[in-house]
């Protein structure tokens, strides 16, 4: 048992516990990416359009999609389904404009004569990786593309694999992508970090993909930037006495049709509720569409945890540190205050994770596996660079050098120490001290 959950002992009761574990089952696909990885760097083009027809069963002759394809995608879209898409581009490009005015260049007078600041650069090539899934996620190339187009970012590449459904390439068009590629998985990723003869070697990679392109993201990082390792994704709420069992499962089986390895959960101070939802959750699986799925998910990473008190559910709530966390409680502001580890917060009842999946403003590409703890998910600031710089004059020399030439000296650094004293003026020794 862990630290944090020693804090908690005795303090919580698993009413429904995980019967696996979604972080290590994953089968092992390391030596298999490591093979893609170095294949594509060798053979370019060609070892692409072999895993391509491999893995895809697709014959892909020409990878990128013509400015005609693209056009046809768009004209192809149906009218309300192009209509919902430009409301999310819009709702996300809104939001992000509104961050990037947050990132702001830094100027300041340090010490008389010390001049230091900082720029915001976009990254200049980015890649988004576009994952074709069990269903279209028309709002997947929304959530990376948007974003780029908005920090500024000179070229934006977008990879979606072969089959994906035409009204993805027509989300990737509207979102603003430059070029797109039809190639997916791990060789994509492969590509994207290395360059081919067609497609260009970017400098940040982000979005999320299966288990092999979770793993090719991971073995290039270094050559390239990433925005983090995506794993299944998850959902927790937590409630007290008046959160609705119905509206909970709704909820909970929303996500939970994402995968068969989405973790969903449960955090209440009320054990009725819990029994509830429990019950709640099967009724409504009896005629989901997608019970397949999102039952097979429930039965082996959901989890449903009564808690003593309100205190206990935060203090379990941050050691989850989920993706996704919605706040069912009497006065769910205050308790979205007392909270601090999780990917995007949906506060109160009304605020569905389905809003922010697909079209409200906020982006869904978010930190799993805890990763929550450490990071934040993507956002406009994922695209740009924060450099600093500095400048001096005569009198910013007289402030900071003499300290520099005795901390050279004293580190035994003799070339550093020469350095710093050089631009000492006739007037300051350069042995200060």
């Amino acid at each position: 048992m862990t630290s944090r959950l020693e804090a908690l002992k005795g303090r919580f009761t698993q009413i429904k516990r995980p019967s696996r574990d979604a972080a290590s089952d994953t089968a092992p696909v390391e030596k298999t990416v490591k093979e893609i990885i170095a294949n594509v760097r060798k053979r370019g083009d060609a070892a692409v359009r072999d895993y391509t027809l491999a893995f895809d069963k697709a014959d892909v002759t020409n990878f990128e999609i013509s400015e005609e394809d693209k056009q046809k995608a768009v004209v192809d879209l149906d009218p309300q389904t192009r209509e919902d898409t430009e409301f999310a581009i819009a709702n996300v490009r809104r939001f992000a404009e509104a961050q990037l005015k947050t990132i702001l260049p830094l100027e300041i007078e340090s010490l008389p004569g010390l001049h230091l600041g900082h720029r915001v650069i976009p990254i200049e090539i980015v890649g988004c990786y576009v994952p074709g899934g069990r269903y279209p996620l028309l709002s997947a190339p929304v959530m990376t593309i948007v974003p780029a187009k908005v920090a500024g970012c000179d070229q934006v590449i977008a990879c979606l694999p072969p089959n994906a459904h035409p009204a993805m390439i027509a989300g990737c068009h509207l979102a603003g992508a430059d070029r797109i590629f039809r190639v997916g998985g791990a060789q994509a990723i492969a590509a994207m970090a290395y360059g081919t003869e067609t497609i260009p070697a970017v400098d940040k990679i982000v979005g999320p993909g299966n288990a092999f392109v979770n793993e090719a993201k991971r073995q290039v990082f270094g050559q390239v930037g990433i925005d983090q390792l995506a794993g299944p994704s998850e959902i927790f709420i937590v409630a007290d006495e008046t959160g609705n069992a119905a509206t909970i499962a709704s909820d909970l089986l929303a996500q939970a049709e994402h995968d068969v390895r989405t973790r969903v959960g449960l955090v209440t101070t009320d054990r009725k509720l819990a029994e509830d939802v429990l019950k709640e959750v099967e009724r409504q699986l009896k005629d989901l569409p997608t019970a397949p799925v999102a039952g097979a998910a429930w039965k082996d990473y959901g989890e449903i945890t009564t808690v003593e008190d309100e205190d206990a559910m935060i203090a379990y709530s941050d050691y989850i540190a989920t993706e996704h966390l919605q706040v069912h409680t009497r006065d769910p502001q205050a308790t979205a205050n007392k909270l601090r580890n999780y990917g995007s917060l949906f506060i109160g009842e009304l605020a569905s994770v389905v809003y922010s999946d697909k079209c409200c403003g906020t982006n869904h590409t978010l930190p799993t596996m805890a990763a929550a703890r450490y990071t934040g998910g993507l956002w406009v600031g994922s695209y740009v660079k924060i450099a600093t710089h500095q400048w001096l004059d005569e009198r910013g020399v007289a402030e900071v050098a003499p300290a520099a030439v005795r901390q050279s000296a004293t580190e035994k650094l003799e070339g550093h120490r020469r350095a710093a004293a050089l631009r000492l003026s006739p007037k300051q020794p350069a042995s200060v001290g």
